[in-house]
């Protein structure tokens, strides 16, 4: 991995630091261009810090701060500073001011500057940095009674500095990977499947339910025929296994440790790794 850290600028549910070690000793050693159809708060993007990649998502508010970070950190940064600035003593009603504003503004597609940085305000202070929606779209996640600073102005230089050569887009996972080819890397970091297998929820009004999973898998087997090197994590559940199982994958299960459930003991877990190439390590 590259020496020089570049920070996530927003938490994001199930992002992969804790596995980003794992993760990076079962690279590829060689590979093209980098593909990530599911950035999040793109944790293993700058772990790893690809020189050619293409990133996505379909949360066009995500994508839309991805994207202002890389154009306009400096207003960027001067418009979120002025948001925490302004924060009012009581800063419950002030999370929730601007919780409704930011939905007022994403339910008119005002993708724009001060979107982002109200987007990364309630990343930084709602419940466990959780992007959840309701059914008509509007985030509705509770404020987590913290008074922090949004952000930090030096890493968003670096990232800014580091997306300037980044590709993204904004839609679906299987669009996003049109253009990969042979030697190529693609890495997925999909909605997890759940580990009750009758409770499948969504974090986008979009959902990724069963047939968004079988049809991930296709694009995992599409993808391999394409001669593109392959990585997948997810929970280590009996439906994952089967879709990906019974095929000639790699498949490795790791401990983690699960910081969103309310109930400590069930704060660990197993996931997998899954790839459709071997590495020695």
């Amino acid at each position: 991995m590259p020496n020089n850290n570049i920070a996530p600028f927003v938490k994001w549910a199930g992002g992969k630091r804790q596995l980003l070690d794992r993760i990076a000793e079962r690279m590829p050693e060689f590979y093209g261009n980098y593909f990530e159809p599911f950035i999040g708060g793109g944790a293993v993007l700058f772990g790893l810090q690809p020189q050619s990649a293409v990133i996505n998502d379909i949360n066009p508010s995500l994508t839309n701060t991805y994207k202002i970070i890389r154009e306009s950190p400096d207003s960027f940064i001067r418009e979120i500073k002025k948001i925490d600035c302004e924060m009012w003593e009581d800063g419950k009603k002030y999370y929730y001011a601007l919780r409704e504003y930011y939905n007022k503004k994403l339910m008119n597609e005002e993708f724009d500057i001060e979107l982002a940085a109200l987007f990364v305000f309630i990343n930084k202070h709602c419940f466990n940095g959780l992007y959840r929606v309701n059914g008509r779209g509007l985030f509705n996640v509770p404020y987590n009674n913290s008074r922090q600073e949004s952000i930090d102005e030096s890493s968003i230089m670096d990232v800014s500095e580091y997306l300037k050569k980044i590709k993204i887009l904004t839609g679906d996972f299987e669009v996003a990977c049109n253009e990969a080819k042979a030697g190529d890397f693609v890495f997925f970091d999909s909605p997890y499947a759940p580990l009750n297998p009758t409770s499948f929820e969504s974090y986008t009004k979009e959902g990724f339910d069963v047939e968004s999973h079988k049809r991930l898998a296709a694009l995992f087997d599409e993808l391999t025929a394409r001669g593109c090197y392959c990585m997948l994590t997810n929970h280590n559940t009996e439906f994952i296994n089967e879709l990906y199982g019974n095929k000639d994958y790699k498949i490795d299960v790791v401990s983690v440790k699960r910081f969103i459930n309310s109930d400590a003991s069930k704060r660990t877990g197993e996931e997998v790794i899954i790839r459709n190439y071997q590495r020695r390590y």
